[in-house]
């Protein structure tokens, strides 16, 4: 109860102690931010101050027109020094617990006040004592002295961190419009090639139509020709023979000209202008897809190129000749054993890892199942039977139950939406993060949370012969 006692006394004796000396308030005034100080000390403070006065504690700008006499204030001040003075008397009748000897001395090694027979003991007959008086005035004057020091670094702290920030919130704002500049004149571009390739072809169109109608209007005539010329020769072989032959030169000369043959319905030359044009467009179609693959390729910084390590690879598992699938085998394949072979898992790793950085890769599953792909560290277990969620390997499995697991211990079944063919796995070796997507849609698919502080593998396990893992370009 008496250190109950004790504990409030100080905390009352706490809040009526000014911030800036550090002593009870004298004649104390509030601020506009509901601050107090003594009217002594924030004078000064105002004093050294520039033009904008800041509150020593709030730093918020204050007005000495605007301090007022906390009176209130000034009466709980003096009934803390009088409690503070009631609370000093029966201090100094706190004795050792110990030895139940009143505490005369402060033991320099311990940081604690001592008595008399604590001083003569062996656990302090070596150590360094004061006179409890004498080390209390001591600290306080070094609290003083720290405590100027930090009053000065506090009225000359200016942190530039914001500033930082907002610089670099400038250059993305510029980065920004020149991204917008340069896409406005790619899409400007785009836009006039776009009107000169139709038209052109509304030139085609135009020509095509022409020669159409043309065709058409001869086919046309011919046709009308043909059925008169019949129906005349048809008319004429009824003839008597005077009557027949009269006018027979023009009418075989009639003939003759309908033997004439009947133009193509469009030129070579329409023809070759039409191939052209069609040659140009697929030209067209190479560049422009070639260009956004080298675009998309230059901006994605974190896609790595994978490849399989044969060294690695499970005597069980057929790797393809450019490392870039692997299947399950029938039976055992006689292969060298080497310290990085997983011998007893159908498991192996990519040929490159990773100590720094954000790198994706990702796999084509197809609809086989029995296959787990992720990342492993590099001392993972390679001789002995794997426990997948225990022995440093980050991974997503698809069962023989066609269930989803991120391989955690215990392991985490997953409800998915479809069933995702090919599978994005990112690492961020910082942060400290797996993560996998669906790569058909960037799905998140599950995350892991890890401490690397070793090289990080691409990972791959298959438990099913029909199962095929590819790696994507």
């Amino acid at each position: 109860m008496a250190q109950a006692a004790v504990k409030l006394t100080e905390d009352l004796q706490n809040e009526v102690t000014c911030p800036i000396c550090l002593d009870s308030f004298k004649d104390p005034m509030i601020t506009e931010c509901s601050h107090n100080f003594c009217r002594a000390c924030i004078t000064a403070h105002c004093k050294a101050s520039s033009q904008e006065i800041p509150c020593p504690q709030c730093r918020k700008k204050i007005q000495p027109r605007n301090f007022r006499p906390n009176r209130q204030l000034a009466n709980m001040v003096e009934i803390a020094v009088q409690l503070g003075l009631e609370a000093a008397k029966k201090a100094e009748e706190i004795v050792c617990e110990e030895h139940k000897e009143s505490l005369k001395l402060f033991c320099e090694e311990d940081q604690r006040p001592i008595c008399l027979v604590c001083r003569e003991s062996q656990a302090h007959r070596g150590h360094t004592v004061a006179p409890i008086e004498e080390a209390a005035q001591e600290y306080k004057e070094k609290l003083q002295n720290s405590l100027c020091f930090l009053q000065k670094a506090r009225e000359e702290f200016k942190p530039y961190g914001e500033e930082k920030s907002n610089e670099l919130l400038r250059q993305t704002e510029s980065e920004r419009q020149k991204i917008f500049f340069e896409f406005e004149q790619l899409h400007q571009f785009l836009n006039e090639q776009q009107s000169l390739l139709l038209a052109q072809l509304e030139v085609l169109d135009k020509e095509i139509l022409k020669r159409r109608n043309e065709y058409v209007t001869t086919i046309s005539e011919k046709t009308l020709l043909l059925s008169e010329l019949i129906s005349e020769i048809q008319r004429k072989c009824s003839q008597p023979p005077t009557e027949f032959l009269k006018d027979i030169g023009s009418t075989l000369s009639r003939c003759e000209s309908m033997k004439v043959p009947t133009p193509e319905p469009v030129s070579p030359v329409l023809k070759k202008r039409v191939s052209n044009f069609s040659e140009n467009n697929d030209l067209i179609r190479g560049v422009l897809a070639t260009f956004k693959e080298n675009l998309r390729a230059q901006l994605d910084k974190e896609k790595v190129n994978v490849t399989l390590d044969p060294e690695t690879a499970n005597p069980h598992l057929i790797l393809s000749e450019d490392g870039k699938s692997v299947r399950l085998r029938e039976g055992w394949l006689d292969m060298p054993d080497n310290p990085k072979r997983f011998m007893s898992s159908p498991s192996v790793l990519g040929s490159e890892g990773f100590t720094e950085g954000r790198h994706y890769w990702e796999i084509e599953v197809g609809d086989g199942d029995g296959w787990a792909v992720g990342a492993a560290t590099e001392s993972v277990n390679r001789k002995e039977p794997l426990r997948l969620q225990m022995e440093g390997i980050w991974a997503l499995r698809l069962d023989w139950n066609h269930q989803y697991t991120a391989l955690t211990f215990p392991p985490t079944s997953l409800s998915l939406d479809g069933r995702p063919r090919k599978i994005r796995v990112h690492l961020d070796y910082e942060e400290g993060q797996i993560t996998f997507y669906n790569a058909e849609n960037m799905a998140k698919i599950y995350n892991f949370s890890a401490s690397f502080n070793e090289k990080i593998f691409p990972y791959f396990w298959l438990w099913s012969s029909g199962s095929l893992i590819q790696i994507c370009p």
